[in-house]
């Protein structure tokens, strides 16, 4: 990787849940959390490698503290559920099974040095049946570099609207970045396998590819990048944590997914 002649940026995509852990079912090595896991979901996020992470479902109040822990700066854009915000807040912190997703939730861009982040963008690509909102960056790295990142929460399958978000959203990308390159990523509910038309239009028209795997929903679309290691879904293992009690937590019903890109 590092033999690239370019600079070489690990970029990943992950959705957190809002939060919460997911034991496998029926698994007696796995816990069942009941309280925040701010603390569990920031260390494992710590100790993946990535230069610019991007987030959905993220509770908006982690934005300050994520950073911190992962020693990086970013960005939020709101999407749904997010009226009276400290007393979801204060539910969730409590109760976040029981709240789930009306904690409130965001789409984020974490940056880590030496990139910075210089202008972002907000879009909303839909508002019913909940608001999806496009987060757009501009990073500068270091020489004359610079890169644009987008990260989406797309609408549900059952809605039909997916496709067409995920052609909107990479027309503004696009328009967004002008001549850089471009990476747009996240949660895009839309699996290769069925919606393939979507993807063909995203690399024909806006030269994004390529899609993780023919059954994934969570995808690190790229456009003007060198692709030095695919988008690839990370073990179940990357995202588990110790319980007090001994056993395993495993955050997040999504896995991380990770990608290794080059910037000549």
């Amino acid at each position: 990787m590092t033999s690239h002649p370019g600079i070489v940026v690990t970029s990943l995509t992950w959705n957190l849940f809002h939060g919460r852990d997911d034991p496998p079912s029926g698994s007696a090595r796995h816990a069942d959390a009941k309280r925040s896991l701010l603390d569990e979901f920031a260390t494992v996020l710590d100790g993946l490698p990535w230069d610019i992470a991007l987030l959905q479902e993220a509770p908006p109040r982690w934005l300050a503290p994520l950073g911190r822990r992962c020693r990086a700066h970013g960005a939020l854009a709101l999407t749904s559920r997010n009226e009276l915000p400290f007393l979801r807040a204060a539910i969730a912190d409590r109760f976040p099974d029981l709240i789930k997703s009306n904690e409130g939730g965001s789409n984020m861009v974490l940056v880590r040095a030496p990139a910075t982040i210089e202008a972002v963008e907000r879009h909303t690509l839909a508002r019913k049946p909940e608001r999806r909102t496009l987060l757009l960056a501009s990073l500068a790295l270091p020489g004359v570099h610079r890169i644009a990142v987008a990260n989406v929460h797309l609408s549900v399958p059952s809605t039909g609207q997916g496709e067409g978000e995920l052609l909107a959203a990479a027309e503004l990308a696009v328009r967004f970045a002008g001549d850089d390159p471009l990476i747009l990523g996240g949660d895009l509910n839309l699996r290769p396998v069925q919606h393939a038309h979507a993807f063909a239009e995203a690399k024909r028209r806006f030269g994004l590819a390529a899609p993780t795997a023919p059954r994934a929903i969570d995808h690190l679309l790229v456009r003007g990048l060198e692709v030095v290691q695919a988008p690839h879904a990370l073990e179940p293992e990357a995202r588990e944590v110790k319980a007090p009690d001994g056993r395993l937590l495993r955050l997040s019903d999504h896995a991380p997914v990770a990608g290794v890109f080059g910037v000549r």
